[in-house]
């Protein structure tokens, strides 16, 4: 079943008397429950592919449908609801609030949206993450690689439409990098999570059902992996 589509997405930055075309017409589809890895040099259009469906940026034309919702077409207070809800985002940051414990920063996106989060679905992304005996403690008491986690986990909480993975493993050292990429897996084959991931790394890329390769802002290959 579909779950994304793209048509004809195009971003134009204006730098001066300069056009930057760092989108150019690109058309995607993901199915529900898909691992799509998107590789390509910097520069080529990676991070801004993933903050238009991220719904961060605006396209400067083209549609782009996450379960049926044009979301280039919501308002800024719609797309802010739309992205809460059914748009999980990774970055290579982690982004957690520093004043907010564990288990405030995994159950953020359900507490702004004033809803009762629920209980049984957080206790098993937990558990399954490996976060249970640390839901007390503030980011700056975690390694980096339970910080990730804990992003990882606030992305599920609210079981989004699609996942997006912007270089999630770029601040890791190596077993903190193999760890969070099968904790990516994980999330994809236990809960049916949709996973896009943007990496600049082959092997990684490789651990993916399908690798998109951008160039110049384009598609320029489409591949499955066995």
């Amino acid at each position: 079943m579909e779950i994304l589509h793209c048509s004809h997405l195009t971003k134009i930055y204006n730098a001066g008397a300069d056009e930057i075309r760092a989108l150019d017409n690109v058309d995607l589809t993901l199915e529900k429950g898909s691992f799509t890895a998107i590789v390509g040099a910097s520069g080529s259009g990676k991070s801004t592919l993933l903050h238009l469906l991220g719904g961060v940026d605006r396209p400067t034309s083209g549609s782009i449908f996450i379960e049926g919702t044009d979301i280039s077409t919501l308002n800024m207070e719609e797309l802010a609801v739309f992205r809460r809800r059914k748009v999980g985002l990774v970055y290579q940051f982690y982004n957690l609030i520093p004043t907010l414990d564990v288990r405030k920063n995994i159950l953020l996106p359900v507490l702004l949206d004033g809803r009762k989060p629920d209980t049984e679905r957080f206790e098993q992304i937990v558990n399954t993450l490996g976060l249970s005996n640390r839901l007390s403690h503030l980011p700056r008491e975690l390694s980096g690689g339970q910080q990730q986690r804990a992003a990882i986990a606030r992305s599920l909480i609210y079981q989004p439409a699609i996942l997006l993975a912007d270089e999630p493993t770029g601040n890791l050292d190596r077993r903190n990098s193999e760890e969070t990429i099968e904790l990516l897996k994980l999330s994809n084959q236990r809960y049916g999570q949709t996973v896009l991931l943007i990496t600049h790394d082959e092997k990684t890329a490789l651990t993916a059902e399908r690798i998109l390769t951008l160039e110049d802002g384009k598609i320029v290959r489409d591949e499955v992996i066995s």
